[in-house]
């Protein structure tokens, strides 16, 4: 943090709960708790403070907590799940839960698109004898990666699969047993009546097919 600071690099850290932390956020986290048992839902409250290590940080730095209280499998139980971060970020920048949720969370939503190219499209079988082998196979699991991105994005809006991993729209919409007849204007695909998403596979061909023109 302190390179940052000398460089002007802003930055956004994870920072390890203890005690000290923990203490500091009581009243939020009892309001938390409190949310959570009247409704039977997660809830989380944020705040943020200058904080200072005891000796290893040079000078005070914004921390933002998030108070969250889980519930448990049965009523009046649950437990709390404190998370701390510390940024050069200011408050006219970034305020407390925007900062949390929507910048910092997002790293995570990065992590996990990288692992669904790498088990859903097997980005991850880089076993050929050379480089460039396996730097085409890479390649194929990226373009495969957008092509699913884009149509989930144009043909499948408001559907079933519109948030769905690239994995359910691969078994369920593409993955299918069909009978294709070749000729020399058309190719006809022909589903089987019992098929559960022949809806949203016409809704799909209609829009990239009005995509396309």
């Amino acid at each position: 943090m302190r390179w940052c600071e000398l460089h002007r690099v802003d930055y956004l850290f994870g920072l390890a709960r203890n005690n000290r932390l923990v203490g500091e956020i009581a009243s939020e986290l009892a309001q938390a708790q409190q949310q959570s048992q009247a409704t039977g839902k997660p809830a989380r409250c944020f705040k943020e403070f200058l904080w200072s290590t005891l000796d290893s940080w040079s000078r005070e730095r914004r921390v933002v907590a998030k108070a969250e209280w889980l519930p448990g499998s049965s009523p009046g139980t649950g437990e709390a799940n404190p998370r701390f971060v510390v940024t050069s970020l200011g408050r006219a920048e970034a305020e407390a839960r925007y900062l949390y949720e929507r910048i910092y969370c997002a790293r995570g939503e990065m992590e996990n698109r990288i692992k669904e190219c790498q088990l859903d499209l097997f980005a991850d079988r880089t076993s050929a004898k050379t480089m460039r082998a396996n730097q085409l196979r890479l390649w194929f699991a990226s373009m495969a990666y957008v092509l699913l991105c884009a149509l989930r994005r144009i043909a499948l809006r408001h559907t079933e699969f519109a948030d769905a991993t690239c994995g359910t729209i691969r078994l369920k919409l593409l993955k299918i047993g069909a009978l294709v007849r070749v000729s020399v204007r058309r190719i006809k695909i022909a589903m089987a009546s019992a098929c559960p998403y022949q809806n949203e596979f016409a809704l799909a061909h209609l829009r990239l097919a009005a995509a396309a023109r």
